[in-house]
């Protein structure tokens, strides 16, 4: 079915998705607001993506994330014959390069991760030419868009444009990377904010918003003041106020104290390790670290020691094999899905320069494979040099050969070495 056929087939679907987006739009930031604002944690601070990103355990995870997977080519490779091959159609470089005008590959990939974590789902609109060729990849803030799946299990969508009308969408034209929780119902996924880590940010909101309070007022140094005889309320006011304005604050610490006409001082002060401030921010630290799945020492917080091994490569494994793989995977095949849907072209992100493994270990094995111990191999060199994003030798080469070690004869005779003068 050639996409024009495509469209028309679906034009009243679409006009239904805009009614239902343009109801949705209308109604959107209350909800939205509900979501991540209007419901405070229990420390008494709203948690919106503004807020979360001030504290610097969640912008830390973030951007490791994101910055992470920015940074990895997304080579096109093409199945033939004789394995997989690399390719440069013109939709390389709208995943390597620049997707749209207002856009780099890397900000995009940043922007999908970012609105996975905070609002459960990337959505990017697939641009098309008159042949249907996808030209270019429009990212979407997903607070704009609108999904609608209906008993037949058939999803469509819609968003917001920037003049206030919806516009709908086909599902083959819209790139939806849901983040963790995606149930096919609903249409979107769990954010990271909301679902695992509300009550840690507005903790660690409260604690960052202490933590200031703390040092402008030079600390927690805290003191009575006795007077001989009894004062009126103003007196009372003028008295703390001379106080605060001589005393109180980082820029007055070290200064002597002068009271007069018999006042008399006793402090009750209470330090940072009392109230156990500097534990309590080391937690929220590793319990927001916890809810975005990135190890904590991955992000500054080395007081705790890791099982992850002790070379950096062993540390980058296991970040890899338990966080990373879910958004690549996500990410993959998506794109697969909706830009290669008749071709036997598709995606993978190349993981060699974040060190797939050990790299003597994973020598060894392939030498193993290979059979380069003299015992019998398993794997071609092709599919060795797959692994490795390797283009595949020829038939000539002996790229398509399996080694087998050569037998020797029981019964050869042993070969006579004549001595020479």
């Amino acid at each position: 079915m050639s996409n024009r056929s495509r469209r028309k087939k679906t034009k009243q679907r679409n006009q239904l998705s805009i009614k239902n987006a343009t109801q949705f739009i209308s109604s959107s930031d209350p909800e939205i607001i509900s979501l991540l604002g209007g419901t405070p944690a229990s420390s008494g601070y709203s948690v919106t993506e503004a807020s979360a990103m001030r504290v610097s355990a969640v912008a830390a995870c973030v951007q490791l994330l994101g910055g992470t997977i920015a940074t990895l080519p997304l080579p096109i490779y093409k199945q033939t014959d004789k394995g997989r091959e690399k390719i440069k159609p013109p939709l390389w470089r709208l995943l390597n390069l620049q997707p749209c005008p207002a856009w780099t590959a890397a900000s995009m990939i940043e922007w999908w991760i970012r609105s996975i974590a905070f609002r459960g789902d990337a959505f990017s609109i697939i641009g098309r030419d008159n042949q249907g060729q996808s030209n270019k990849i429009i990212p979407l803030h997903p607070d704009k868009v609108k999904v609608t799946i209906d008993d037949e299990g058939e999803i469509t969508y819609a968003y917001k444009r920037k003049d206030g009308t919806a516009k709908g969408v086909h599902a083959d034209d819209m790139l939806h990377i849901p983040g963790f929780g995606y149930d096919g119902t609903k249409g979107r996924g769990l954010s990271i904010i909301k679902h695992a880590a509300f009550q840690s940010i507005g903790v660690a909101l409260a604690a960052d918003d202490f933590s200031g309070q703390f040092f402008v007022n030079s600390g927690m140094q805290k003191h009575v003041i006795k007077v001989p005889g009894k004062m009126d309320d103003d007196a009372i006011e003028r008295l703390k106020t001379e106080y605060k304005n001589k005393y109180a604050g980082s820029e007055n610490v070290g200064k002597p104290m002068v009271l007069t006409q018999g006042l008399d001082i006793k402090e009750i002060s209470l330090s940072s390790a009392d109230v156990e401030l500097l534990d309590s921010r080391k937690y929220q630290v590793v319990d927001i670290a916890r809810a975005f799945g990135v190890p904590p020492f991955m992000i500054g917080s080395t007081e705790n020691t890791t099982t992850w091994g002790t070379g950096i490569e062993q540390m980058t494994l296991g970040f890899v094999k338990f966080t990373l793989q879910a958004y690549l995977n996500r990410i993959e095949q998506e794109i697969n899905r909706k830009l290669f849907r008749q071709d036997e072209a598709f995606v993978e992100f190349n993981l060699g320069g974040l060190l797939r493994g050990d790299s003597d270990a994973e020598s060894k094995s392939l030498r193993q494979a290979r059979g380069g111990s003299q015992g019998p191999g398993w794997e071609t060199l092709n599919e060795i040099r797959a692994k490795k994003n390797l283009p595949p030798l020829s038939k000539e080469d002996g790229g398509n050969k399996v080694y087998e070690p050569k037998v020797k004869e029981a019964n050869a005779r042993p070969e006579k070495v004549i001595a020479t003068a």
